[in-house]
């Protein structure tokens, strides 16, 4: 036998011998001529379509096919040509805000003409009627005047004796509380509103025909805001107001308010707020209803206010409305007095 050194390796597939190219027969070599095929965890031969799921077994699986053993290595299975689409790279770049220059505070106020909702179109004809009357400052007392001191049920009449009596009223304010009525100075609490409309009052005085006119009787307003992604939106919480006489005003950093109640002789509320934000005058809008001015501030650069104000030039009323009351003393105060010499 000729030595190791003389022998060629067999490169068929399945024969793995190695031979001497002197004693190379027709018949020396069995292999398989296919291609091994691996799928769904079978193994086998192509040209012979023998499986198995053992892998010794699958290469102990005897060739199918006789010839020369060849030296030679069978070219390699072409893989399929896959279709690459062509990929286009995108290069994203970071987004950075501009930051718009802040502009002076004394920039000119821009007049907004404000949208009437329904709800207080229906009340101006009455407003404004109460608005004329008023201009007249007409100093006579109309027969049929309530006395103004709370609880008192008295009318101004023709007779003096009846006009001079002793008046016996509330001089604290009413207070509606988790079902209670009652008056803050005297504290008898009832459930019931006629009971509490006939409460006796609890001082002497006289009657008191005309509110006067002092810095005291100042209409209380309360405001708030909210903010959605492209606006602020102020609320200002008033009735019987006049639009035609009330003014807003804005620039891209300030809002200023002045609200004209002519059944309150023409008193005022005033609101002028430094903006912490800048805003765009001309898509901001103001909507006057029968119960709240609404101003809708648009925002003139994306993102969220951490509050609505820098600094509050001018309020005629206390802060925003509270967010959260936990108290009866603590609610006490901010309750509206309710006038109820009308009644």
């Amino acid at each position: 036998m000729p030595g190791d050194e003389n022998l060629l390796q067999c490169y068929n597939r399945g024969c793995g011998q190695k031979y001497s190219p002197d004693n190379n027969k027709e018949d020396s070599c069995v292999h398989h001529p296919g291609l091994p095929v691996f799928h769904d965890a079978y193994k086998g031969w192509s040209c012979c379509n023998k499986k198995c799921t053992d892998f010794t077994e699958f290469l102990n699986i005897k060739g199918c096919t006789v010839s020369l053993h060849s030296n030679i290595k069978p070219p390699e299975p072409e893989k399929p040509k896959q279709d690459v689409p062509d990929v286009k790279v995108v290069q994203v770049k970071p987004i950075v805000p501009t930051v718009l220059k802040r502009p002076p505070f004394d920039t000119p106020l821009v007049d907004i003409t404000p949208e009437i909702a329904p709800s207080l179109q229906q009340q101006l004809e009455k407003i404004e009627q109460v608005s004329d009357v008023s201009a007249k400052k007409d100093t006579e007392i109309a027969i049929g005047t309530n006395c103004k001191n709370g609880g008192c049920t008295v009318s101004y009449s023709a007779d003096s004796a009846l006009n001079d009596s002793l008046c016996l009223h509330h001089p604290g304010v009413p207070i509606f509380h988790e079902g209670l009525k009652f008056w803050s100075c005297c504290q008898r609490k009832t459930t019931d509103f006629n009971a509490f409309l006939n409460q006796e009052g609890c001082k002497e005085g006289s009657h008191v025909w005309k509110k006067e006119d002092n810095d005291q009787n100042k209409v209380q307003c309360r405001w708030d805001y909210h903010q959605t992604g492209p606006y602020m939106v102020v609320s200002i919480y008033a009735k019987e107001y006049s639009p035609s006489k009330s003014v807003i005003k804005l620039n891209p950093i300030r809002l200023y308010v002045n609200l004209i109640f002519p059944k309150q002789n023409n008193v005022n509320f005033e609101l002028d707020v430094e903006l912490r934000g800048i805003i765009n005058v001309a898509e901001s809008k103001i909507t006057m209803y029968g119960t709240k001015v609404e101003v809708k501030l648009k925002k003139a650069e994306a993102g969220s206010w951490a509050k609505l104000e820098s600094r509050i030039i001018k309020k005629s009323e206390s802060k925003p409305l509270p967010k959260k009351v936990t108290t009866p003393e603590s609610l006490t105060p901010k309750i509206d007095a309710v006038d109820l010499s009308d009644l």
